[in-house]
């Protein structure tokens, strides 16, 4: 996504520059012309492989009953936006927290993501508001029942499997405990 909007304003850019500089010899617009492209078509490729591979984030330990969780952190709206994108796979007891700075209603889709997730969105003190089952590279919406600022993305079926469920409570280092 980020490449097309890259390209859309790269020929503008490049119809704005033939507008603004006609008078210029035709070589020398187009020498500018092309390295402007080119450049931007760096840009735009360096981009586009960012968002092909999976990022890898510092991870923290959570607690749901008896069970440990190794979560990734992504708190930056880069980090949150590209998630669990483009990962191939991922442990049993491992997932991604998404932290945002205030509580409002959140919504995930799956856009570019390859693994079926379950997401337990999460309110300050720690309990389980709701839980949503995910399809791969889907863009259907999965949004929480209420303004909250955690969500948590574990391997579908991980939060049931566990008998972890609205109401329920999780414990680590966010919700002080």
């Amino acid at each position: 996504m980020i490449y097309i909007k890259t390209t859309s304003f790269l020929k503008r850019f490049h119809h704005s520059f033939a507008a603004q500089h006609a008078s210029l010899s035709h070589r020398v617009y187009s020498a500018a012309a092309i390295l402007a492209l080119s450049s931007a078509g760096l840009l735009g490729s360096q981009l586009a492989l960012a968002q092909d591979r999976p990022q890898s984030l510092p991870a923290i330990k959570l607690g749901a009953g008896m069970h440990v969780i190794s979560a990734e952190v992504a708190q930056s709206p880069e980090q949150r936006a590209t998630g669990l994108m483009n990962r191939p796979s991922m442990g049993a007891n491992e997932g991604m927290l998404f932290v945002f700075e205030e509580a409002n209603p959140q919504c995930f889709w799956m856009k570019n993501t390859l693994l079926p997730l379950s997401i337990a969105f999460i309110a300050d003190d720690g309990t389980v508001v709701n839980i949503a089952d995910m399809k791969p590279q889907a863009l259907d919406s999965h949004c929480s029942a209420k303004p909250v600022r955690y969500a948590l993305e574990m391997n579908q079926g991980w939060f049931a499997k566990r008998g972890i469920k609205t109401g329920s409570k999780l414990t680590g280092r966010p919700w002080g405990s």
